[in-house]
């Protein structure tokens, strides 16, 4: 994202701004070309209803579904310059409620199951145009090279790479559009199926047709990418390079049509309609203009799950993995665990379908519920910036009747394999609702006692030079909003055991704001020069470094002679001003869970047990391990009640 202000970003249109669109934003929807056809024609004989009421629905889907749903109305909804689902959830969760997580949730959840599923259908839909050439040749093994290649070089970062994504979409969607021109030659009436009427005819009169809209719907997917890449393109930049997309991907569905029409009562073959209308001069380098083109679909896809994973961890609704920035592009993440992960789903999922016809099976569900869920957070965003409830009911019930019939439509795909993708994104919003609830559990068994209460004994214990010195800055986190309250675990540390002295006990609270790069800080002192409390306002974009924070903070509150380390003994050894600081973390376990009710207890285990798979807090929140000390300690549900030992005489 520029420097300039997110209103001023979303407002401009660049001959840059549209190619980064066109390179990162429309891969998904631009790729759908190469399968969507295929799906609706698998197996089944070529009709004249079928063939011209596919391209109307398709037309009029690209039409609801695509523009005007995110085009026009979504990209209304930028958190400061930010799209996607959880930036919208962000947007709208102070005014709507906290019951608006759980369809955030869900959409993310089932949009990082679209995420493992669309890598190998449009790599592997791509491939296998070689089957024209070899038809017993075995694209398996050539698709998951790819993907392999692929995610191994997600550790690298895309910077430089990302350069030529523009230019070569550029050259896709004009070879896609020129290809279907060339081939509405041989139905120059084909355009006549832009009426909804044909749409209608197959709906109703086609044997199966209303079936057909599951496959149909594939020509939408990645439309919520229009709304998730926002922050890297703008808003106008998308809006007008769409007008491009819309009409090259109209002439390929029309002129794949045009080829359909002249091959009635015959069956496609193996080869998917798109293919068929490529001139043999031009085969193989559309192959590799096709393939090109589906690894970049592939990569901006990898790529929004990797901010989709960050922005759940900084939202405290996903574990925490290992963060990196492995570029200079601002917004470029990696995460690992997630990278590994979603290459074993993509392979897993080429060795189960084998073949990108039997793959649409699991593809359109997860995208269609993601749909729904982004249509109930639209709804309430519309009531947000109080829009004509007449409004209102007609944008979300007309965006709710299409999103349902598809989905309906879709049931017919889950003993097909949809159930693979139900069940991924069923898990993925298992594990967010665990680490949710189970974070929310925890602070309920927290208890916070008043800081007020214990600044006699920190004062005195500061002074006491009979005990050795624990650190010059002792940094307790804290899950506290209160500058007058911390966690009792925290006050236990200092006192109990071997008493931590130091000459200022700092608590320091980490808040997450709804703003995506908010970078801000709040400074209370309670006892000067002896006790501070400091939090933190983070975007839920920002990357933690808390040890640079709150150094940069501890420095600028002597400059302001709001805390004076002057008297210490050790400063004229060292070069820093504020001397060492050290920050002590606190760890929970569970004690007694036999205690809870069962669910609760599920709750809490797994929710531990996800724990201990994901990072430490030290790494979650970037600070150095070199100053860092961690120490356990049980969080207690109900105190054990022990049989007493009866002394023997």
């Amino acid at each position: 994202m520029s420097s300039i202000s997110p209103a001023l970003f979303n407002k401009r249109v660049t001959a840059a701004g549209l190619l980064i669109a066109i390179g990162i934003v429309f891969g998904d929807i631009g790729t759908s070309p190469l399968y969507t056809l295929n799906a609706v024609f698998h197996d089944k004989v070529i009709t004249e209803d079928i063939a011209l009421g596919a391209l109307s629905a398709i037309f009029w889907t690209l039409f609801f579904q695509t523009t005007l749903k995110y085009v026009i109305i979504t990209l209304q909804a930028d958190n400061k310059g930010e799209g996607g689902i959880f930036s919208l959830y962000a947007l709208i969760r102070r005014v709507s409620g906290k019951w608006l997580l759980f369809p955030a949730m869900a959409g993310g959840a089932f949009l990082i199951a679209d995420g493992i599923i669309t890598p190998p259908i449009s790599v592997a839909s791509a491939i296998e145009g070689l089957q024209k050439i070899n038809p017993h040749i075995n694209t398996v093994p050539i698709v998951i090279v790819i993907l392999v290649i692929l995610f191994l070089f997600q550790q690298f970062g895309t910077e430089k790479i990302g350069k030529i994504f523009g230019p070569v979409m550029v050259i896709w969607f004009t070879f896609i559009g020129v290809l279907g021109l060339m081939a509405m030659r041989q139905a120059p009436g084909v355009l006549k199926a832009l009426n909804p009427y044909y749409a209608y005819i197959m709906l109703t009169k086609a044997k199966g047709g209303f079936w057909l809209l599951g496959s149909i719907f594939l020509c939408t997917t990645g439309a919520e990418a229009l709304y998730s890449d926002m922050g890297h393109c703008g808003r106008n930049n998308i809006r007008v390079s769409w007008i491009y997309i819309k009409v090259t991907l109209i002439l390929c569905y029309a002129g794949q049509t045009a080829w359909l029409l002249n091959h009635v009562g015959e069956t496609t073959g193996v080869v998917s309609p798109f293919y068929h209308i490529v001139p043999d001069a031009i085969y193989l380098p559309s192959l590799c203009i096709a393939t090109m083109a589906t690894i970049i679909a592939s990569q901006a896809l990898i790529s929004g799950c990797f901010t989709l994973i960050n922005e759940a961890i900084r939202l405290d609704i996903w574990p925490r993995h290992r963060v990196l920035f492995p570029g200079n592009m601002k917004g470029q993440i990696y995460i690992p665990f997630i990278n590994w992960a979603l290459m074993a789903g993509c392979i897993a999922m080429v060795l189960h379908f084998e073949e990108s016809s039997r793959m649409e099976a699991a593809f359109g569900l997860s995208v269609t519920l993601t749909m729904i869920m982004s249509t109930v957070l639209i709804n309430f965003y519309l009531h947000y910036k109080r829009v004509a409830m007449v409004w209102v009911v007609l944008i979300t019930g007309t965006f709710l009747a299409i999103e349902l019939s598809f989905l309906i439509a879709n049931f017919q795909k889950i003993a097909e394999g949809g159930w693979i993708t139900l069940l991924i994104g069923g898990g993925l919003f298992l594990v967010m609702y665990i680490w949710y609830k189970g974070r929310s559990i925890k602070k309920l068994l927290t208890k916070l006692v008043l800081i007020d209460d214990y600044v006699p004994l920190l004062m005195k214990l500061s002074a006491d030079e009979r005990i050795p010195k624990y650190a010059t800055n002792l940094v307790y986190l804290t899950t506290s909003g209160s500058p007058r309250k911390v966690e009792k675990t925290a006050m236990d540390s200092i006192l109990s055991k071997a008493p931590k002295r130091a000459d200022v006990y700092w608590f320091v609270h980490v808040n997450v704001v709804d703003e995506p790069y908010a970078l801000t800080y709040r400074a209370d002192t309670i006892v000067r020069n002896d006790i501070y409390f400091i939090e933190f306002n983070l975007g839920f974009r920002v990357e933690p470094m808390i040890d640079h924070y709150f150094e940069q903070v501890a420095n600028e509150l002597v400059k302001t002679s709001e805390v004076d380390f002057s008297d210490r003994y050790e400063q004229c050894y060292q070069d820093t001003k504020i001397g060492d600081f050290r920050f002590l973390l606190m760890d929970s376990f569970l004690s007694f869970p036999k205690a809870m009710p069962f669910w609760k207890c599920f709750i809490m285990k797994s929710y531990f047990n996800l724990k201990n798979l994901s990072v430490k807090e030290m790494v979650n929140f970037g600070i150095n391990k070199s100053n860092v000390t961690i120490e356990k300690y049980p969080l207690i549900v109900s105190p054990a009640e022990h049989p007493p030992l009866v002394r023997e005489q």
